[in-house]
């Protein structure tokens, strides 16, 4: 992982401000300067959301865990990051795929921005803030039991339902990408 410098970081914390005020209703009960202050002594949080930022995601604090005293920040740009589409879900999928194997994977570079995807429960947290992948859809967490006999699971808002699904873990559409997930 990476780390910004002092005017890439301000540049950075003044977009996320801007996010954060414009978008109240996702975290009604939390304080930006609170949360400004745990992000800037974490530097390297700091670099996972610039990436988020960098690949479309448009990340956004969604909530706030009083137990851990972590902030949930998510992926809240209305559709699939644009920066992280046509990807299968893992390693073993792409590397598994002999015709036309997709340029990445979910996974892989999820690990590599120092984020996680989304669980479904998360997702579905997600699609209770607002409306979103309603033309895109994104890969999710998927239990082991399900990715050992070759599948994976996404989800997407159509009829103004939120649906879970299943595909092969070596499929990839230049529709579907993945959202993050990052705790500070």
């Amino acid at each position: 992982m990476g780390e910004l410098d002092h005017a890439q970081a301000e540049e950075l914390l003044r977009l996320l401000q801007r996010r954060f005020t414009h978008h109240m209703q996702r975290h009604a009960d939390i304080s930006w300067s609170s949360f400004a202050a745990k992000l800037q002594a974490q530097p390297d949080k700091l670099w996972s959301l610039a990436e988020m930022e960098r690949t479309g995601g448009e990340p956004d604090v969604v909530g706030y865990d009083n137990e851990s005293g972590v902030y949930l920040v998510y992926d809240c740009a209305a559709e699939s990051p644009a920066g992280r589409r046509s990807l299968c879900y893992d390693r073993a999928a792409r590397e598994a795929r002999r015709v036309a194997p997709p340029s990445g994977s979910a996974l892989e570079l999820a690990e590599a921005m120092g984020i996680e995807l989304l669980t479904e429960a998360e997702y579905r947290a997600l699609q209770e803030l607002g409306h979103f992948d309603t033309k895109t859809s994104s890969w999710l967490q998927t239990p082991d039991a399900i990715r050992s006999l070759g599948g994976a699971l996404f989800g997407d808002r159509r009829y103004d339902q939120v649906f879970v699904y299943h595909n092969g873990a070596a499929s990839y559409y230049g529709a579907r990408g993945f959202r993050g997930a990052l705790r500070v």
